[in-house]
């Protein structure tokens, strides 16, 4: 059974972020996980996310990234790829990996009986999540960054994220994100 062959309709998300991360690993381009995927990791599934999205850390062409897809299965379509037998879509958002202003320099691997992935850290994914709030007004982006928190106690630094929040401006709102929190 190839690696396309293990690809179905109720695959997990962390499953499939294992076949996909750890095949294009074989062929050279290394990725993180990052957006809802990690959302959904990050706080047990109470987040359903519908797309993987992976950035590309070694900036690899285009080319290279439709041709390794490929092989698994996956065709383009617009900014997506899909597989007929995945419920999910797979998209590569450009680098450089940040969060906010913030470069991302730190991330997580997990196993999975399908292969081996890296995501951002929990303190990231919040961080991921409050910039949609405060830059795009994404409340979904907030109630995702508690969600978070709320399951992560102990996996990110407060502090820092009020550090953070006051570099890119927005204590107001990051002090709604800790009411909530607290809530």
């Amino acid at each position: 059974m190839g690696k396309r062959d293990v690809i179905h309709p109720g695959i997990i998300a962390r499953d499939l972020a294992g076949l996909i991360a750890s095949h294009l690993a074989e062929q050279g381009i290394d990725v993180t996980l990052v957006g809802g995927a990690c959302v959904s990791i990050y706080s047990n599934n109470f987040y359903q996310s519908d797309d993987l999205d992976f950035v590309d850390r070694s900036y690899v062409p285009n080319v290279a990234l439709k041709e390794a897809m490929a092989v698994i299965g996956f065709t383009p379509v617009g900014r997506y790829y899909e597989h007929p037998q995945s419920p999910f879509v797979v998209e590569f958002p450009s680098g450089p990996l940040s969060a906010g202003d913030d470069p991302i320099k730190e991330w997580v691997t997990l196993a999975t009986p399908l292969g081996t992935f890296s995501l951002i850290t929990p303190q990231d994914c919040i961080k991921d999540r409050l910039a949609a709030y405060f830059h795009w007004d994404d409340r979904q982006g907030l109630a995702q960054a508690s969600w978070v928190a709320r399951d992560q106690a102990g996996q990110y630094s407060l502090d820092e994220l009020q550090i953070w929040a006051e570099r890119e401006g927005e204590l107001e709102k990051f002090r709604e994100f800790v009411d909530l929190i607290h809530s």
